[in-house]
């Protein structure tokens, strides 16, 4: 009995120092990611690399370029971006789960329009444009014990130099993967 309630006494003590052992050990603090989904969908490259400031914030930057062709689902034919961007997580773990984003993005791409004239010949005129945007965006963050990411994240910026051939409203978001080293 004395051997019983000896292991039942020393067993939680040991298991509490072993918890603070893992808590204590340094954290990966770089993440590198493709969003899987503008590739599919848009012909999109858009990287990012992110630096973690710690348990609850990070700062990042992506980059997009187009490597395909014109895109008639989209009103503009964005051809860059860059994106600086800071993250603040809401979860109990390390830099992951629910987050809220701010974020610039630098944007230059092909605006494109149609005219008719008086016999019904389809004219089209193209303008490019380049355009500096604020914005938002809420997703979520998942991480594998080895470091394997994958997130969902969706936002809305305004352009505000006001070109008149670049879009009013910009989108960031798709389904990135990647790797915390």
């Amino acid at each position: 009995m004395k051997k019983l309630l000896t292991f039942f006494l020393i067993m939680p003590m040991l298991l509490v120092g072993q918890s603070q052992e893992i808590l204590n050990e340094p954290q990966p603090m770089d993440e590198f990611k493709i969003n899987a989904f503008n590739l599919i969908a848009f012909t999109y490259v858009d990287l990012s690399y992110e630096r973690l400031l710690h348990e609850e914030a990070s700062l990042g930057i992506g980059i997009l370029f187009n490597v395909g062709e014109d895109n008639e689902v989209l009103d503009y034919f964005r051809t860059f971006s860059i994106t600086p961007y800071y993250r603040q997580y809401f979860s109990k773990q390390y830099a992951e789960g629910f987050f809220v984003e701010g974020f610039g993005m630098l944007n230059s791409g092909e605006d494109f329009y149609y005219t008719f004239d008086n016999q019904g010949n389809e004219s089209r005129t193209e303008e490019n444009y380049t355009d500096f945007a604020l914005g938002v965006s809420v997703g979520g963050k998942f991480v594998t014990q080895r470091g394997f990411i994958a997130e969902i994240y969706t936002g809305l910026g305004r352009n505000l130099l006001g070109g008149d051939s670049a879009p009013e409203i910009v989108g960031r978001g798709g389904i990135s993967l990647g790797y915390r080293f």
